[in-house]
């Protein structure tokens, strides 16, 4: 087991609620995380809308969610999660057997702080939860920026990235454009000669002066501006 790592807001374990239709697949999660020291399972639910209501019964930090599920889709409750108040610090980490553009776009417009195929290994879904209860975005590595360049352009006609960037300074469109292309605070820094502390401060801003749920929202902005393009 793991030595513990404290919860984004507090001391405690991560706390995660698990969201999926198939009771072996939450079985089997459930069995996962409590080998970990630092992670909790704080409940599970059979579909959509009852993954809503436990959100808001537990306040956990990250909820795994499947996509299809009866009553309410995970791309709809994920929707409602992020639109509920008091729940603006609970990030939903998507699993599903289903790889396609469009369910990446899908989720990441939701509110999805990420996007993890259901064959990942237990190390890599382990990675994914503390990524994303640390704050940061996190796509699946056979999920692209490609994929959701691609479907992006096809989805947005217009390019409105005068009208939505001009309140960013140039440095926090350079900050944008670098996370819309999935580096890291850290090779941020060391692209623009910043100290990851700067580089995590001016996406901070950016994040604030637009609106953003989270990086997984920047990265989706910085595509549907042109700020960062499929080819990029």
């Amino acid at each position: 087991m793991n030595a513990a790592v404290a919860s984004p807001l507090t001391n405690a374990p991560i706390k995660v609620l698990v969201a999926d239709d198939e009771r072996l697949v939450r079985s089997g999660f459930k069995v996962l995380l409590d080998l970990e020291d630092d992670i909790t399972v704080v409940g599970e639910a059979t579909n959509g809308a009852e993954a809503v209501e436990r959100a808001r019964a537990t306040r956990p930090d990250v909820v795994l969610m499947d996509i299809r599920m009866p009553k309410l889709d995970g791309i709809q409750a994920t929707a409602q999660i992020a639109g509920t108040r008091g729940l603006e610090q609970v990030r939903v980490l998507i699993l599903t057997t289903y790889d396609t553009d469009e369910y990446v776009f899908d989720t990441l417009q939701a509110g999805a702080s990420g996007f993890l195929l259901k064959d990942a290994g237990p190390a890599e879904l382990l990675q994914a939860i503390r990524v994303i209860a640390a704050g940061d975005a996190l796509l699946a590595p056979r999920i692209t920026r490609r994929l959701i360049g691609q479907f992006t352009a096809r989805r947005t006609a217009a390019r409105d990235a005068d009208e939505r960037l001009a309140v960013l300074t140039e440095r926090e469109r350079e900050v944008l454009a670098l996370v819309g292309q999935g580096l890291s605070n850290h090779e941020i820094g060391a692209k623009l000669f910043l100290s990851p502390a700067t580089a995590r401060t001016h996406v901070s801003r950016a994040m604030t002066k637009l609106g953003a749920r989270d990086r997984a929202q920047l990265v989706v902005i910085a595509y549907r501006t042109g700020l960062v393009s499929p080819a990029t």
